[in-house]
């Protein structure tokens, strides 16, 4: 087993990830028939109930094991995460119940892009982009993982305009804009596809329940499969959000 060198995109099939432990079942034995290890996030209490245990809004993962995580929830992922042996690096901003205060670790990396609003950003975080050369796209959603799903280190799917509009700009990323909805996430009227996806391998996304039954199933299955990458459902169900696959350790096989 080894870490990501880089952020969300894996270039072997992935062994660990971190998820929302409130993972339906039917989800969770799917992941596991595929020899993955589900790493659960634990509670934090400032978030409201919807996205209390979103791992893409208590942490960022920067690859090769640095992990940033909230100053609120630093000593329990420290005990969480010893026996993987992650790099925890304690964030600079305290999460707070509303926004924007609870967007700083909410980053999307992909390649050499980084977007979100970079003016509540954490600086750890910051630093990282920054030392390692990598493009700010700066938007003006806060929930940036939650709205993005990452395709491969040029392609991304969006149901912000926002975003999608901002994107434009940049020539070697490819955008597919889909229709907002059709995401379960808890109490809340509905959730994101950033939220319901995740790279299993260098030829695998995998969504969080039946793709199938997004309205856009067809658009997303033709920009994926054009990418060289392959869909993978886990599950049967609606899709349903919870806070992102964050795929952090590679299996070589």
């Amino acid at each position: 087993m080894k870490f990501l060198d880089r952020p969300f995109i894996p270039k072997e099939k992935v062994s660990h990830i971190i998820i929302d432990r409130r993972i339906p079942k039917n989800i969770e034995y799917e992941s596991k028939n595929r020899n993955i290890e589900i790493i659960k996030t634990c509670e934090c209490k400032e978030l409201y109930e919807a996205v209390k245990y979103h791992a893409d809004m208590q942490m960022c993962y920067l690859g090769k094991g640095d992990l940033v995580v909230a100053p609120n929830l630093y000593e329990k992922y420290k005990n969480i995460m010893n026996k993987y042996r992650f790099n925890i690096i304690k964030g600079t901003n305290y999460i707070k119940n509303k926004y924007p205060y609870n967007i700083s670790y909410n980053v999307a990396l992909f390649g050499e892009y980084a977007i979100h609003n970079f003016k509540y950003t954490d600086k750890n975080i910051v630093k990282y982009i920054n030392d390692n050369n990598i493009k700010k796209i700066n938007v003006k959603q806060g929930y940036c993982k939650c709205c993005i799903c990452i395709v491969d280190q040029n392609s991304i799917i969006t149901s912000d305009v926002g975003i999608y509009k901002e994107v434009l700009k940049y020539n070697e990323i490819d955008c597919l804009l889909i229709q907002t909805g059709s995401i379960d996430l808890f109490n809340m009227n509905y959730g994101f596809i950033g939220g319901v996806s995740g790279i299993l391998s260098c030829d695998e996304l995998a969504f969080l329940g039946d793709i199938k039954k997004h309205p856009d199933y067809n658009k997303i299955k033709e920009f994926v499969n054009k990418r060289g990458k392959k869909i993978i459902s886990l599950g049967t169900n609606k899709l349903i959000d919870l806070g992102s696959i964050i795929p952090v350790m590679t299996r070589k096989e």
